[in-house]
């Protein structure tokens, strides 16, 4: 019985009594958990599965999972229904960091040190996103894939929930090292004009997902319905010209790429942090290749495979582009404080 009860605690160590070390893994998971699941639903959307389950929660009226259903193949509904399935490890990582920092948070105060509530709240958001993204989901399901709600549920993991997860694990990264009293050597301040550049390469990454589900939506894999005939008609797209549309993402593209040119070149020669300079390398690099992928998918018909590879891309260029952006960011004035933590016993209950 004592052996159990030790292999309990140790077990529930890293979530009742955790460490600024522990909560960096936490977040980590969160942003990972969330990265992969925005791109299983671009595999959903790319495979023309979003009506494989085409009621909700249900995935019929008459299954709760995944059943043939008119129009669609059992392969659509079981991926349709597999994407519905992350879900519940999504949500159950995105509860567990909530607690885990929440706890950390209340250890700080009991031993005297003030805590992190903005970290709390940043953790807060991935359960509440990951519910919200649920509840969007079924409602792009029962109005049949309606493209505006389509991107708006692609943008809603990106902009917000991914964003949360990247800033969080930033910052407890600062808390691992201060916890370690590893904070290495003094660095100067990032120049301001720097701080600037990377901001607008961040917004512009951004304008640039919006940007790519329009594309998405208007082009030819917004997805296909069979009816009861044999019938093949489109679910509702936007009414835009794909070139233009295309174009109009390929220019932004460029623009991104200039930036993020001038971005590396002013950090590589103003002395900035080796880490800043790897990250403005890496995301310089990933816009290249992302920009190779574009054409070549483009020049070949948009096939599935391809475009999912060039989707699932922009999401880790999104997370590169944030962490490069949050390490040109100057730590807060606030020192980061380090207490010993007491043991649990000593700790009053919260």
């Amino acid at each position: 019985m004592g052996s159990v009860s030790s292999w309990l605690t140790r077990i529930s160590a890293p979530l009742l009594t955790p460490t600024a070390r522990s909560l960096r893994w936490f977040a980590l998971a969160s942003v990972i958990s969330n990265a992969v699941v925005i791109s299983t639903g671009a595999a959903v959307r790319l495979s023309s599965s979003g009506l494989g389950c085409p009621d909700w929660p249900e995935c019929t009226k008459s299954s709760v999972v995944a059943a043939h259903s008119t129009g669609q193949t059992l392969l659509n509904s079981w991926i349709e229904f597999g994407n519905r399935l992350l879900n519940f490890p999504l949500v159950a990582i995105a509860g567990l960091t909530f607690i885990a920092f929440l706890m950390w948070h209340r250890r700080q105060r009991a031993a005297g040190a003030p805590g992190r509530r903005d970290l709390v709240r940043l953790s807060a958001i991935l359960p509440l996103g990951v519910i919200a993204q649920a509840v969007v989901g079924g409602i792009v399901v029962l109005t049949r894939l309606n493209p505006a709600l389509v991107a708006a549920h692609f943008l809603l993991s990106a902009a917000i929930i991914l964003t949360a997860a990247v800033v969080l694990h930033a910052r407890t990264v600062r808390l691992a090292q201060a916890e370690g009293q590893d904070i290495g050597p003094a660095i100067s301040p990032m120049r301001a004009d720097l701080r600037v550049l990377a901001g607008l390469l961040t917004a512009i990454t951004a304008l640039m997902l919006a940007a790519g589900t329009i594309v998405t939506g208007t082009g030819p894999l917004a997805g296909t319905t069979i009816d009861s005939h044999g019938h093949q008609t489109t679910v509702p797209r936007f009414h835009f010209s794909l070139e233009a549309v295309t174009q109009l993402h390929a220019d932004i593209g460029w623009f991104i790429g200039a930036l993020a040119v001038a971005l590396v070149i002013g950090l590589r020669y103003s002395g900035a942090p080796r880490r800043t300079v790897r990250l403005g390398w890496m995301v310089l690099g990933g816009l290249g290749l992302q920009g190779v992928i574009g054409y070549v998918q483009y020049f070949n018909h948009l096939p599935a495979g391809l475009v999912w590879v060039h989707v699932a891309g922009s999401v880790l260029i999104w997370i590169f582009v944030l962490q490069l952006f949050l390490s040109t960011v100057p730590a807060s004035a606030r020192p980061v404080e380090s207490v010993a933590m007491p043991s649990p016993e000593t700790v009053p209950a919260p």
